[in-house]
């Protein structure tokens, strides 16, 4: 059983549909008894970070979370969840959880792309990774995947946690992590197929452990 960690902060429904559709067993929840005994969990939101800070410290998830983590549950940031695993983010000037070392920043609507255009913020729409280091949850995704993102601001972790990147005016940190403990920045619950197998690889390796690897 995945556990979806339920802290008001949107998307969780998404989320479990698409897993449901690869029939992963899951459960939204605000439960620190569910999420002890879930096999991962998943930790999506959308919105602004100021609030979901004010959600995780009102429903005691953010505490929930960090024990999880302690004990080695792997755990999946999906989008606002992996910029909030950072130490800060600039949007709200919000201090956040802290469990990675890095900052989320704004993108800069100044930035352009190889054709000379400025970019748009929000990002939105559909980009591909380049792979920086080898992970559980790439396993048999092409090299050309597109993946569905939405934000106007990215993840900064420290160097030796970046996965993958992405580039949108300029090269940003798409997925970061280490040791069980992975963040994505785009939706994979909307990124259809390499989406979803992005989502089962997690399940994989929560159920196998270091033999997914």
């Amino acid at each position: 059983m995945l556990a979806i960690l339920d802290y008001k902060a949107g998307n969780q429904t998404s989320v479990a549909r698409a897993l449901k559709f690869l029939n992963i067993p899951c459960i939204i929840t605000e439960s620190s008894v569910a999420v002890a005994s879930a096999r991962g969990i998943i930790f999506p939101g959308v919105g602004a970070a100021g609030q979901a800070m004010q959600n995780l410290q009102a429903t005691g998830m953010g505490d929930v979370l960090t024990e999880a983590i302690s004990r080695g549950t792997p755990v999946l940031g999906i989008c606002l969840g992996c910029q909030i695993m950072l130490e800060m983010s600039e949007e709200n000037n919000t201090r956040t959880l802290g469990i990675v070392p890095g900052k989320c920043v704004a993108f800069d609507p100044g930035w352009v792309e190889a054709a000379g255009e400025r970019i748009r913020v929000p990002h939105m729409g559909w980009n591909s990774l380049k792979i920086v280091r080898p992970s559980p949850l790439f396993n048999g995704i092409e090299p050309d995947a597109q993946f569905y993102f939405v934000h106007s601001y990215y993840p900064c972790p420290a160097a030796e946690f970046v996965l993958a990147t992405t580039c949108y005016g300029r090269e940003f940190c798409s997925v970061y992590g280490k040791d069980a403990l992975w963040a994505v920045q785009f939706h994979p619950e909307k990124s259809g197929r390499p989406g979803l197998k992005l989502l089962r690889n997690f399940y994989d390796y929560c159920v196998e452990g270091k033999n997914a690897e």
